[in-house]
């Protein structure tokens, strides 16, 4: 009753314009610059690799920074100023916020500024500052692995347990990083998140990066009208490009958490780079498998052990086959040994994980490890693989590999009348998986990745939105780690972590978008993100379509799966056309939301819908044209804008959706230099259909430009 009457209270107090419950927020988690040609097509155009995103600052709302990693290593004086960059680097004014494990000398310039925030996770009990640091200090991990992501120094040796697994470098080199610690390793609060944000916002960043997301779809008139949202659309007016983590909720259908036209939200792929293992048994077969682990000792094979053979047969633990606890081993047997563990339920459910299986093995003195897959749980995608191991450990995650280790086992090993192992005469040697191969292969969609059609609202009813936007590498992506880190135990002590998520793909667009501003400093951020979608890739290395990992099996990706596809950096730089737009246009499009009316945007925006009003939020000009409902037909208009050196003569080519026939006027079209031209593109329903379908406008240029436009249209009543 007290909350209710303090609600009234608040609501009529003189300058609230809305209030909204807070919720949790959660976290969405070397090779990618040579993968995505940035060496080579995009560092020499801005003067090198270590001077490249020079004068552009990228904030990270996120988990905090890591000032003592090698990646932010800053041996020139703060706030150089490269070519192009004087507008950006001189209008930053954030601070340095010292504190636990932060001293002054942190923001040594490539950190240009950090802070923190947490006055809701201290309100609701969840902070504790001896374990989360009340100061910008990452305690997690997360925060520095996507900083350096973006901006991270120019090839800063990857050292994990002795072992030196290459280079990595930021897709932007030479910008510099802002830092808003709003997260912590049980997560955050929107009000924490959003205070960042604003704070970002004044201090002047030029991208800000978000890898974290709400748990669900927000409730109330529609998602676009979301606190956080709205706080992202004023950052976008204030000139800030807003990137951010799909979500990782994929492969279902609509399970993107990152909803609005103003936000880039980034898709997760698969890279070509595979850490393979084997195994190799005495009768000469070989397994493969994964295990980022170091070789047995030189060429001698190990007698083979399972588990269940060398513990006490009494044993008070449950599931000793999954070798989580080594007080049941018996240690003159399983010394020296390769133990057979079991990939369990127990895994699925995380309680059980590999890295607490190496840590048995070291305790017990064996040789090494092989998880073999439960018959119940069959092949699977196994939790865990990519941590980095201290003893040799393979899995094998094929049912096929594991069976046939069992049959081997079982033939060679020499049980008494009680059913007891007494003579172990299997053998095997585990080969060192450290070492990378490159497949050349992909890109492929990763079956993580939260995937379209948007939604207007937790009723999940489809947008006229194109989400996710685009693509970037996601899947086991090598970077910077807090050694102390709290939100990964299995990686605490490191530098440097192997980590999958979509929210290792925004920092990959984060740092490109900033490559982009270093060369074009006036563009906004409407046209950053119009230059990326319409020049990214739809094929994959070898020309074939991008494929998507759903469930056991993969398909053809689609717009909703990749955006408009894989970002190609280097064709960005030089777009030809983009397709741009400005902050009462948004305003434009929640007003034609469906369930929104001119109240709601007011008490969400603070100004009301226009009386020029847009029938469709199709008609928000987007580098991308998504219709959820098109009955008969649309009238749907696209503004170009030529931003070459030169004029240029485009030829529309028009790949139509099933179902539907496409229009395009003018059809061949001549455009100048900074000017801009409408299109219009006329969609008629031909036939009803039971769900989305999709084509392209394609704009071909005869000074080599090549603007893709997708489309994505659920026909619902034909003409």
């Amino acid at each position: 009753m007290v909350f209710f009457k303090a609600l009234k209270i608040l609501q009529h107090l003189h300058g609230v314009r809305a209030i909204h419950e807070d919720i949790k927020m959660v976290k969405l988690t070397t090779h990618t610059p040579e993968l995505l040609g940035i060496p080579s097509g995009v560092w020499p155009e801005l003067g090198g690799a270590q001077s490249s995103g020079e004068g552009v600052v990228i904030g990270l709302i996120d988990t905090g920074i890591n000032p003592f990693h090698s990646s932010f290593n800053y041996p020139r004086t703060p706030f150089i100023i490269g070519n192009n960059a004087s507008a950006n680097s001189s209008k930053f004014k954030g601070k340095c916020e010292t504190g636990d494990n932060f001293p002054p000398m942190a923001c040594n310039g490539k950190i240009a500024g950090a802070q923190y925030f947490a006055r809701a996770a201290i309100a609701a009990g969840d902070f504790n500052a001896t374990r989360d640091y009340a100061s910008p200090y990452d305690a997690d991990g997360h925060g520095s692995h996507t900083a350096s992501t973006a901006a991270g120094n120019y090839r800063t040796p990857v050292f994990v347990n002795g072992y030196n697994y290459g280079f990595a470098s930021g897709m932007a080199p030479g910008a510099r990083v802002a830092v808003y610690k709003a997260l912590y390793s049980f997560g955050g609060y929107m009000s924490d998140v959003v205070a960042a944000v604003d704070q970002a916002v004044e201090d002047g960043v030029d991208i800000l990066s978000l890898s974290i997301g709400p748990s669900s779809v927000p409730q109330g008139p529609s998602a676009f009208l979301n606190v956080l949202e709205m706080e992202l659309l004023f950052a976008t007016k204030a000139g800030v490009l807003v990137v951010q983590a799909a979500g990782n909720g994929g492969p279902s259908s609509s399970s993107i958490l990152s909803f609005s036209p103003w936000i880039t939200s980034i898709a997760a792929s698969n890279t070509d780079r595979k850490y393979n293992n084997s195994i190799e048994l005495g009768d000469g077969q070989t397994f493969s498998g994964t295990g980022l682990s170091p070789p047995t000792i030189g060429p001698l094979h190990f007698p083979i052990a399972a588990a269940a053979d060398v513990c006490e047969r009494n044993s008070t633990y449950v599931s000793i086959e999954s070798c989580q606890h080594p007080e049941p081993f018996i240690p003159h047997l399983a010394r020296g040994k390769l133990i057979i563990c079991t990939y369990t339920f127990d895994f699925e459910f995380e309680s059980a994980s590999i890295a607490t299986v190496a840590n048995t093995i070291q305790r017990i003195g064996a040789a090494g490890f092989v998880i073999t897959m439960d018959p119940d749980l069959g092949s699977e995608q196994v939790r865990g693989t990519t941590i980095t191991l201290q003893v040799p450990g393979i899995v094998l995650s094929n049912m096929q590999s594991s069976s046939a280790l069992w049959e081997y086992y079982n033939a060679r090993t020499i049980r008494d009348r009680h059913g007891s192992a007494v003579a172990f005469t299997a053998t095997g040697r585990i080969l060192d998986g450290r070492h990378a191969i490159y497949t050349g292969q992909g890109p492929i969609v990763a079956s993580y990745s939260s995937r379209g059609p948007d939604v207007n609202n937790a009723l999940l009813q489809t947008a006229d939105v194109l989400k996710p936007n685009i693509m970037a590498p996601g899947s086991s992506i090598w970077a910077a780690w807090s050694p102390n880190s709290e939100g990964n135990p299995y990686i605490t002590g490191q530098e440097f972590a192997l980590v999958s998520g979509t929210s290792m793909a925004a920092p990959h667009i984060a740092g490109v978008a900033a490559l982009i501003k270093n060369k074009h400093p006036d563009w906004s951020p409407a046209a950053i993100t119009s230059a990326m979608m319409t020049t990214a890739d739809v094929t994959d290395h070898s020309g074939a379509p991008i494929f998507a990992q759903r469930t056991n099996k993969l398909t053809t990706g689609t717009p909703f799966d990749y955006g408009s596809g894989s970002v190609n950096p280097t064709r960005a730089m030089d777009p030809g056309l983009v397709f741009d737009t400005e902050f009462k246009r948004y305003i434009q499009f929640l007003c034609a939301v469906p369930g929104v009316d001119d109240e709601s945007v007011r008490r969400a925006v603070g100004i009301g819908c226009p009386t020029l009003k847009q029938r469709w939020c199709s008609d928000l000009n987007t580098p991308s044209v998504t219709v959820s409902n098109l009955v008969g037909s649309r009238k749907v208009i696209r503004t170009v804008t030529n931003v070459a050196n030169e004029s240029e003569r485009y030829r529309v080519v028009v790949r139509e959706p099933a179902g539907v026939t496409v229009t395009v006027s003018p059809e061949i079209f001549t455009i100048s230099p900074n000017v801009s031209r409408h299109l219009k593109v006329m969609l008629e329903a031909r036939e009803a259909r039971n769900g989305y379908s999709f084509g392209e406008m394609v704009l071909e240029g005869d000074k080599k430009h090549v603007v893709r436009v997708p489309l994505a249209v659920y026909a619902t009543t034909a003409l």
